[in-house]
């Protein structure tokens, strides 16, 4: 193994995040590295000499890392938030269409609905709103912070940031599954599409939970 490969692999397995950025960033870093030792072998040193030199004038590993690692939590937060920006509301649109083509009025309900049950609706509808919002306010914030801040302290704010947003979205959804099904579980099913599309909002927040724990596990990976 050449000694650019070997500094390139110990890189490697210090970063975490999307495959595709993560990727990227080593392909740079390969160019990067073998232009500089192309240069250091047309100046008349060895093949080893060279890449030697190469990689002590890119950095120290640990070094690089943490500033790969950072720009990897801003890319895999900003993937986050577009997609609970554009996906909460998508999702409750999508649902309220198909309710009221395929099923109709909620004066078909067959069981009364409890007077408590109102203040989660609202809280769930009122979260559709604000969800989205928080979503753009991460996203602005983090552009003004990145200007402003080195980014291991913007990787830690976004996933802050991140993680209330994506929070809030699967508490609402939590709340909304377990209050309905407590109530009549096949107010969840009112219809297949109805049906499918509960399920796909749920998987949605799951995943976006998940994408945000990703997040927050690229800041302890700074922290290392």
């Amino acid at each position: 193994m050449t000694v650019i490969e070997a500094y390139l692999g110990e890189l490697r397995a210090r970063l975490e995040g999307p495959a595709s950025a993560k990727r990227d960033l080593l392909r740079e870093a390969r160019d990067g590295l073998n232009d500089a030792a192309d240069a250091y072998r047309d100046g008349g040193w060895s093949e080893y000499e060279a890449q030697r030199r190469a990689v002590d004038d890119f950095g120290p590993v640990q070094l690089i890392a943490r500033d790969y690692q950072a720009e990897l939590g801003m890319h895999s937060g900003t993937r986050t938030l577009w997609k609970l920006i554009l996906g909460v509301p998508m999702m409750q649109l999508a649902w309220e269409f198909a309710r009221k083509w395929t099923f109709g009025d909620w004066s078909q309900l067959a069981t009364p609905t409890p007077g408590w049950y109102k203040y989660v609706a609202q809280f769930t509808h009122g979260s559709v709103f604000i969800v989205p919002m928080l979503g753009v306010l991460a996203l602005l914030s983090m552009r003004w912070l990145s200007r402003r801040m080195d980014g291991t302290r913007l990787v830690r704010t976004a996933g802050v940031l991140i993680g209330e947003a994506v929070g809030l979205n699967l508490l609402s959804v939590a709340l909304l599954v377990i209050a309905t099904g407590f109530i009549d579980a096949s107010r969840l099913f009112l219809s297949v599409p109805c049906g499918i599309l509960m399920v796909l909002w749920v998987v949605l927040s799951v995943r976006l939970a998940l994408l945000a724990r990703r997040s927050w596990r690229s800041c302890a990976t700074i922290v290392a």
